[in-house]
């Protein structure tokens, strides 16, 4: 018996049957229903712009007509090489969250940060680029 209601996301039963199980053995993952934690990858030109309290949207791939309004909550301090680009790992939670989502489905998020200029948000790639190689090159 769990102590909440929750869907099964890993664990059978059928494969234990006859088996010796020992004390503190995982029998099933249970994921709960109503509170989701979701996982940001975001790219390490970007994450300087995230803070914990911030709030966004994601929307799920096989539910796109529905936005799950999200909180992010922890940024990890450590990236990973995936794909040829770093990636921090952002974790959120899902505020008001739809009973049709479901463990491990995966869509795209966007945050709310502070208002900027449109000339800054479409010039910054290029001036972060020119500040690296001026940096490269001045002894």
């Amino acid at each position: 018996m769990a102590p909440f209601d929750g869907l099964i996301v890993s664990g059978d039963l059928s494969q234990a049957i006859g088996g010796a199980i020992g004390r503190g053995q995982v029998l099933f993952e249970i994921a709960p229903l109503d509170a989701y934690r979701v996982v940001l990858s975001v790219d390490e030109r970007l994450i300087a712009d995230l803070r914990a309290g911030q709030r966004g949207q994601m929307l799920a791939s096989s539910l796109p007509e529905e936005p799950q309004a999200l909180t992010v909550q922890t940024i990890t301090p450590v990236a990973e090489a995936r794909n040829g680009r770093n990636l921090f790992r952002v974790e959120g939670r899902i505020t008001q969250g739809s009973t049709r989502l479901r463990p491990g489905m995966e869509g795209i998020a966007k945050v709310d940060v502070e208002r900027r200029l449109l000339v800054w948000i479409w010039a910054r790639p290029l001036v972060d680029w020119a500040r690296l190689t001026l940096w490269h090159w001045i002894p």
